[in-house]
């Protein structure tokens, strides 16, 4: 349950960014009750619940430490779902284990396991996402499929039908980040709009209704958005202005926005700006700010809002002694900040050891994870120095990249959306660059600026044909 990005080409091709820029590698990751994370050896560790199998190593032993997932290695990116995990790898494989009882690790049964197996018929995949019994993953090509339940509709494939095995969602094509919440996917086009589908009742899809459907629609009233994330009945997108905005299911405040009152149109976050990263629990909601400190809010039985207090709340609330924090990803009732030291702290409910600090008790501010491998931080966030346009963006051959300041033997390194330095060129000067795509694939990129071994800017690029 967890998050990420884009823009409409108008608006980001006259839009100068002063936001860090952030990791579309997703290293950690919660589900309803456990939670993983890669390492830096891109191996995974995993602890908490496990009767499903959901930790993946070979038992059904819950743990409160981290535990190695000993048969995978290669990985780039995972996701969490209700009571099963997935695992992106670096050849684009999907790998899944846990509860399968809907058929969500997409392998073609629907009996559980405890140890990962290969997602039947994917290939060239860069995202994953989980839902509570379904999960998602994004195709190189910009299309989406999906697996698993399929009561209401949340494969997107204009069925009702469950399957144990992928199924291409209708009608979506330019896709750059997915999202998945209980019964509901989320889509991030790349011109800024949302898609969603699925269950409808207290109006996760953001379009004005309260109907289920089982192909995407639009939500209308959003623009310009760069991040999105599902909760269990609720969601969140980040817009280019760094302000967040949110919709469905709000008994505990997890919107956001001072009541509690449900909304199937998206609403404004009160008092955030500069956000850089958002995350949906199961019915809470916090936010990573671009000083490194997080923002909670919502059901706070457990003490998942890290305030030190177990009060729910309507509004935002600063999450207790963080700093220098440059991921987050929420689980059920629990909560995960990776910290630029590749260290990790978490809070909340601990029923199960989902916090991994070596106990079960819960904890309402932040615990650092007990015995856990340096996590992968992917393609690492800056603080950005200077003002960066790019126009046009996206782009198909060329376009330039303007600096507010002069550039003396500076070099630009473009990394891919797994972290990967793809491009690089050295001894710009100036404060104009040039850009040529050259045989760059279509897709996602991120370029930083350094100049004196130092960064100096950051920020997007989105090739498209």
């Amino acid at each position: 349950m967890k998050r990420e990005f884009y823009l409409q080409p108008v608006l980001w091709a006259i839009l100068n960014f002063s936001l860090p820029t952030f990791s579309f590698a997703q290293t950690i990751a919660g589900g309803n009750s456990h939670t993983i994370a890669v390492c830096n050896n891109n191996s995974l560790q995993t602890w908490g619940y496990n009767a499903f199998g959901e930790l993946g190593n070979g038992t059904t032993d819950d743990s409160n430490i981290p535990a190695l997932v000993n048969s995978l290695t290669g990985i780039t990116s995972v996701a969490g779902g209700a009571n099963h995990s997935l695992a992106l790898k670096n050849d684009g494989t999907v790998w899944a284990w846990g509860w399968n009882s809907k058929g969500q690790l997409g392998n073609g049964n629907n009996v559980n396991s405890n140890i990962p197996s290969q997602v039947s018929g994917l290939t060239d995949i860069t995202a994953i996402a989980g839902g509570y019994y379904h999960s998602i993953a994004l195709k190189n090509d910009g299309t989406v499929w999906a697996w698993g339940k399929n009561l209401y509709g949340q494969l997107g494939n204009g069925s009702n039908t469950d399957s144990n095995v992928p199924v291409q969602v209708s009608g979506l094509a330019g896709i750059i980040a997915i999202a998945g919440g209980d019964g509901y996917s989320i889509a991030l086009k790349n011109d800024g709009t949302i898609r969603a589908w699925g269950y409808n009742g207290s109006g996760e899809l953001g379009n004005g209704n309260n109907t289920n459907s089982n192909v995407p629609v639009l939500i209308t009233s959003l623009t310009g958005i760069t991040a999105i994330s599902g909760g269990y009945f609720h969601a969140l997108a980040l817009k280019n202005d760094g302000t967040i905005w949110s919709w469905g299911f709000n008994n505990y405040g997890e919107l956001g926005n001072g009541t509690n009152i449900a909304s199937n149109i998206p609403v404004q976050v009160n008092s955030l700006t500069g956000i850089i990263a958002i995350a949906a629990g199961g019915e809470h909601s916090f936010a990573l700010k671009n000083n490194g400190m997080v923002w909670a809010w919502g059901y706070n039985f457990f003490g998942q809002l890290g305030n030190g207090n177990n009060t729910a709340s309507n509004v935002p609330l600063q999450v207790s002694g963080l700093n220098s924090i440059i991921d987050i990803a929420a689980g059920g009732n629990h909560s995960l900040a990776l910290k630029n030291d590749g260290t990790m702290q978490t809070w909340g409910s601990n029923a199960t050891g989902e916090l991994g600090n070596g106990t079960f008790n819960n904890s309402n501010i932040p615990v650092q994870v007990t015995g856990l491998c340096t996590i992968m931080i992917g393609i690492e966030e800056f603080t950005k120095q200077h003002f960066v346009s790019v126009f046009p963006n996206p782009f198909n051959f060329f376009t330039t990249i303007h600096l507010d300041t002069q550039l003396d033997k500076a070099e630009l390194n473009i990394f891919n959306i797994h972290g990967q330095n793809i491009k690089k060129i050295k001894n710009i000067s100036g404060q104009t660059i040039p850009f040529h795509r050259d045989n760059l694939p279509c897709g996602l990129y991120f370029i930083r600026l350094t100049q004196d071994d130092k960064v100096i800017a950051t920020d997007k690029l989105v090739i498209t044909d």
